[in-house]
């Protein structure tokens, strides 16, 4: 992998924070989110239920449903008060494998309808036929997202544990693609998939994919057992998407590494901008299959059940994520650090490690200039 030599050691007065996110898509999500009032994006775990026996799955998905999952009913009313978040509030129908429910396509159906900016991440098997891409079509999907996570069908599906994966994932996208329908891409960078990335630009590139989503490991679940890569690797990678990301014909985007946006900055040789992005709690929530609100589904801390109270009030008011809004509350170099308000660190990551939310990210290699304090292992 070509990657450029880190560039460490750089720091700027800290910005101010506007908490609000940039839309990619004209005729998506609003362009401006004041994140205290609601989430840019919802993720909604519609099941745990999948096919496959992912490496590094957050959910330890297992074949059959959970038989306390929220029933349709309950689905709607929970699709009636994220409404209540404002207009085209984006919601992600996410798993395990959403298409393992049969109501799913219902579901994004009636989304749609009462004015939800639906998205979808199904699971790369059987499921995911040209059939259920048209049918999640014509019900008003507004994006579909795939995961690769190898350049080739052996690296990929060794890591998804089902032979064919790759293959129907492929079919898959092609399919999207036949319908109109925006792709996005999801890869996992761990030690096991680093060295395809390159290849999997390319591909993603082939594809026609409007966005790739590059998720940086965070060892919960089955993931735990995995290896991370070193903090340096992970600025390096950071700096590589940030070098190519006017080159390659779509959008990138990180997941559990917001400082690939302190990596960007640096790379303009500019102070830190207003707050650009989101982290767990804050533009950013998570509803299990069962009811339980997340700040992310990589930070299984609950802050109540949407059966119990409504996932407006939630977000807005529990003090889990009312904590996790107050980038001046966090600890360590995090908290000294003066990109805090564009960056803030995967706050799942400092969870997974410290079983604390504010700590500093362990994946982090950034130091901010006259810090002495205490630093994560691995950090220099």
């Amino acid at each position: 992998m070509s990657e450029p030599a880190g560039r460490s050691g750089k720091s700027a007065r800290a910005g101010q924070s506007t908490r609000s996110s940039q839309s990619a898509r004209a005729g998506g999500p609003p362009a401006r989110v004041e994140t205290d009032e609601r989430p840019f994006v919802l993720i909604w775990e519609l099941t745990q239920a999948c096919d496959l026996a992912c490496e590094h799955c957050r959910a330890d998905a297992e074949v059959n449903r959970h038989p306390d999952e929220l029933t349709t009913a309950e689905a709607k009313a929970l699709l009636d008060e994220t409404r209540e978040f404002g207009e085209n509030q984006l919601v992600v129908f996410s798993g395990g494998d959403p298409l393992k429910r049969d109501d799913a396509t219902d579901l994004v159906a009636y989304g749609t309808d009462i004015g939800l900016h639906v998205t979808m991440t199904p699971s790369g098997t059987a499921s995911l036929s040209r059939s259920a891409v048209e049918d999640l079509a014509d019900a008003g999907l507004r994006r579909m997202a795939v995961s690769i996570d190898g350049a080739t069908p052996e690296t990929h599906d060794a890591f998804r544990g089902e032979d064919g994966s790759y293959a129907e994932t492929m079919e898959a996208a092609l399919a999207a693609g036949d319908e109109g329908l925006p792709l996005q891409v999801n890869t996992t960078v761990c030690k096991q998939t680093v060295s395809d990335l390159p290849a999997i630009a390319d591909l993603v590139a082939d594809l026609g994919a409007v966005l790739w989503s590059v998720f940086f490991l965070v060892p919960v679940g089955r993931g735990a057992a995995l290896d991370p890569i070193t903090p340096d690797r992970a600025e390096s990678v950071m700096e590589w998407l940030a070098d190519n990301r006017e080159v390659w014909p779509f959008g990138v985007k990180t997941t559990e590494a917001p400082h690939y946006r302190r990596v960007a900055v640096q790379a303009a040789d500019g102070p830190p901008r207003r707050q650009m992005g989101i982290t767990a709690g804050d533009g950013f929530a998570f509803v299990s299959h069962v009811g339980e609100v997340y700040p992310s589904g990589f930070l299984p801390k609950s802050a109540g059940n949407v059966r119990d109270r409504s996932v407006v009030d939630i977000y807005r008011n529990a003090d889990l994520f009312e904590s996790l809004r107050e980038k001046d509350d966090l600890k360590g170099k995090c908290g000294a650090c003066p990109y805090r308000n564009v960056c803030g660190g995967s706050r799942s990551r400092a969870y997974a490690y410290t079983g604390d939310p504010l700590e500093s990210d362990p994946l982090c290699a950034f130091v901010p200039e006259g810090y002495d304090g205490p630093l994560p292992r691995g950090v220099a």
